[in-house]
């Protein structure tokens, strides 16, 4: 499965150390309404074990650190949407990569699935 979101999350950095709970909230809310639009389409099952790739795709070259750029967001989407089962260690295998593309800013999740059974 592959999913195309025209958006790139904030950076954790941009949660961390603040008072306002609320805006994270906020964004949370908002990543799960673009989840509910791109995650699509989805597997009939959720995948019990898979490898997620989430490459974001920055509009320009400035340098961007990948542990700020954690997934949360979107592993909750494809959790909350029925594409993995659950996004933890036993499940996920997580790969996390960064582009430039100055006209096309857009973050792109690659998923397959790992399951044996």
């Amino acid at each position: 499965m592959k999913y195309i979101i025209p958006y790139i999350p904030q950076s954790d950095n941009h949660y961390k150390g603040r008072q306002n709970v609320w805006e994270y909230r906020n964004d949370k809310k908002l990543w799960l309404e673009l989840g509910q639009v791109y995650i699509r389409p989805r597997p009939k099952e959720p995948y019990k074990k898979a490898v997620v790739t989430i490459k974001y795709f920055f509009k320009t070259k400035a340098r961007h650190d990948p542990d700020n750029y954690s997934g949360k967001f979107i592993m909750d989407c494809l959790t909350e949407y029925g594409v993995i089962q659950d996004d933890s260690f036993d499940c996920v295998k997580l790969i996390i990569e960064g582009g430039y593309d100055k006209n096309n800013p857009r973050t792109e999740v690659e998923v397959i699935s790992g399951d044996t059974d």
